[in-house]
């Protein structure tokens, strides 16, 4: 599989994937106008990616503001993750909030309690 890369905007947060480490991640803000458009082609390459490879693929979310719409799709990319888990797949997500920040703190733990698959808060400065 090949790395996978998308810049960051003001509104979009930067997506890397890196195949030899198996990490997935989403640095930056995110609040595209429409988060479906922004987010399907990232949800049909990792849709691909889980149904191609054995690869063990970690999400790394170091997001310090996302809106609705990015959380909608952050569910289906969670969907996703627990369905591959489910067929044996390894998985994980780390969620990396500043300490500093009550909110994204709560958010993470609301995406831990859903989930079945394991998922690591990390309070960071960023």
């Amino acid at each position: 599989m090949n790395n996978y890369l998308v810049e960051s905007t003001k509104s979009s947060p930067e997506v890397n994937f890196d195949a030899a480490s198996g990490v997935l991640r989403l640095t930056g803000e995110s609040y595209p106008e429409n988060s479906f458009e922004f987010y399907a082609p990232l949800l049909a390459w990792l849709q691909e990616l889980l149904d191609t490879s054995t690869l063990p693929v970690r999400l790394v979310l170091q997001l310090s503001y996302i809106n609705t719409g990015t959380v909608k799709c952050l569910l289906d990319i969670f969907d996703q993750l627990e369905e591959a888990a489910g067929n044996g797949r390894d998985v994980g997500i780390s969620w990396h909030y500043d300490p500093a920040n009550e909110r994204a703190l709560e958010t993470g733990e609301e995406f831990a309690e859903d989930l079945k698959i394991p998922f690591e808060l990390v309070g960071e400065k960023f």
